[in-house]
């Protein structure tokens, strides 16, 4: 993990950052009750913070609220690559409070397949002209009876639902050792890292800061890679990857290799990256030499396994890629 606290933005500098709280929580304890043995390392002992923006409620939204508003959007299009849902369509525009809204219409007498289509209807017209759900509802018509307090009530709702989500997790986290007091990756010999069955980082900007040019990460990938055990990275944390020395041939270590990691799309819609960043990861893993493979659209779940790395594109792919590194040591 990324012990970073600050990054320089071109509009921010010293910005508060470090590791996000979903993608490092929820793939510890996948780890965890999968019956694996985690330790954690930083690179200098330090413990790793939480980036405060991955903090904010709307990163927190209930698994199965997300997974409502998934079904709202897939019906835009058939074709997925026509597909583009930004992260204020997800973060602002309340569509995720669409399955909170459709309740309250099986309440009233709609049936369910009434109740998902006026709230799809209404999230199109919401996701096409940029405005709240809410309001699409009411002016066009959409609210299938339902009076306004009870359509804000929703909103509001998931709002304190999101709010319960992230205070949980940041208390679980608070509650496990290894990130209170991580272990120093410069203290470990090239033979104690040998002893690590896999690895795995998740991301949150700070990995961006301390480990692209690490030479202990260095050498935790170099002899990981030699033995062909599992390199795992989520999100900006495939930046560690451009830590990897060449190869003899003089190739860079992950030459060829598919994978991914957060976009340059991604990036150009969250807040941090508005402020100008440093470089882009995107980017700078493909001039290194890396075959980029990302989903047809933004913040969709998605992983990559190529050999022995498995990298995963943003937040949203956390669980599956944890499931995928627990697959690759056939614990799962």
């Amino acid at each position: 993990m990324s012990s970073a606290r600050e990054i320089d933005l071109r509009e921010s500098s010293a910005h508060p950052t470090g590791f996000w709280l979903e993608e490092a929580l929820l793939s510890y304890e996948r780890f965890v009750a999968a019956g694996a043995d985690v330790v954690v390392l930083t690179p200098d002992g330090n413990a790793p913070v939480a980036d405060p923006y991955g903090l904010e409620p709307i990163f927190h939204y209930p698994a199965e609220d997300r997974d409502y508003y998934a079904s709202v959007y897939r019906t835009f299009h058939h074709d997925p690559d026509d597909i583009r849902i930004t992260l204020d369509h997800t973060t602002t525009l309340e569509l995720v409070a669409g399955r909170r809204i459709a309740q309250r219409l099986l309440a009233a007498g709609k049936s369910t397949v009434e109740a998902h289509d006026l709230v799809s209807r209404a999230a199109k017209i919401a996701w096409q002209q940029g405005r709240n759900l809410v309001d699409v509802m009411l002016t066009e018509r959409l609210d299938g009876g339902l009076p306004e307090a009870s359509l804000r009530e929703a909103v509001e709702e998931l709002n304190a639902a999101s709010v319960a989500v992230r205070d949980d997790r940041v208390a679980r986290l608070a509650a496990i050792e290894g990130f209170r007091s991580p272990i120093a990756l410069s203290t470990l010999s090239d033979e104690q890292l040998g002893e690590f069955d896999a690895m795995f980082a998740p991301g949150g900007h700070g990995p961006m800061v301390d480990l692209p040019e690490n030479p202990d990460v260095a050498r935790l990938l170099s002899v990981l890679h030699a033995q062909g055990k599992t390199i795992s990275a989520l999100c900006h944390a495939p930046a560690l990857l451009l830590a990897a020395p060449d190869r003899i041939d003089g190739q860079w270590l992950f030459e060829g290799f598919r994978l991914t990691s957060y976009t340059n799309e991604e990036e150009d819609q969250n807040a941090i990256g508005r402020l100008g960043m440093p470089w882009l990861l995107a980017s700078a893993l493909q001039n290194a030499g890396a075959i980029f493979d990302d989903a047809p659209y933004p913040w969709a779940s998605h992983v990559v396994v190529d050999r022995n790395l498995i990298t995963g594109q943003n937040p949203y792919s956390t669980e599956a890629t944890a499931d995928a590194v627990l697959k690759s040591l056939a614990v799962l």
